[in-house]
């Protein structure tokens, strides 16, 4: 069960990680109002959340 957790907490973690990069990036201009956008320290942040998220998936992957 935790192991599927992990998954499930970790490719959230990317997914918003990446969303965040773009955002950072000012390629994706979702929502209008958004204080991320086009914030280059807001694309760090993604990167950082979508590199912690692959590693929770890779945890959970390794305790088979």
């Amino acid at each position: 069960m935790m192991r599927v957790l992990l998954q499930i907490v970790g490719v959230l973690l990317v997914v918003m990680g990446l969303l965040w990069v773009g955002q950072g990036a000012g390629l994706i201009d979702w929502p209008q109002s958004s204080f991320m956008l086009d914030q280059r320290p807001w694309m760090w942040r993604g990167a950082l959340l979508a590199a912690f998220g692959i590693v929770l998936i890779l945890l959970a992957r390794r305790k088979c």
